[in-house]
């Protein structure tokens, strides 16, 4: 797996890089399964900004706020390959199983999903194999 640093100096450059990585998986052939991405880091080190910019950059129009207390958002998409976004935070979640009960298996057998999961390292298990890891740090 190739691993790369990028560094974020403020909340719109981190909003540009979200938006950048999703333009880049939009441009993913449609696979068997959702395309997830996880996000991992502490609080407050940039997740949810990063999440409005890559919903963004798929297109989404809404105004984008962390689901904390929803768990998960569901937005419809106008592109090609891709119809869905799911936009879930596990924050809250007290088990994996809790994630199941939104229906996830579902989420994730659906190709034409994109699921972008903040505290994604929370319900590891749960994800595919081949899903992306994001990991967020604050600057020392």
């Amino acid at each position: 797996m190739k691993k790369s640093t990028l560094v974020s100096n403020s909340p719109r450059a981190t909003r540009a890089l979200g938006s950048k990585v999703a333009k880049s998986i939009l441009k993913l052939p449609v696979g068997k399964h959702a395309v997830v991405v996880s996000l991992e880091g502490d609080l407050g080190s940039g997740k949810t900004t990063f999440s409005q910019g890559f919903a963004r950059g798929l297109g989404v129009k809404e105004r984008v706020s962390s689901p904390t207390f929803v768990i998960m958002k569901p937005y419809k998409l106008k592109t090609k390959n891709y119809k869905l976004f799911y936009h879930i935070d596990c924050y809250r979640l007290k088990s994996p199983k809790e994630l199941l009960e939104l229906h996830w298996k579902d989420i994730v057998k659906n190709p034409r999903a994109i699921a972008l999961v903040e505290w994604g390292n929370r319900v590891q298990h749960l994800l595919p194999r081949d899903a992306f890891h994001i990991r967020f740090k604050h600057a020392i």
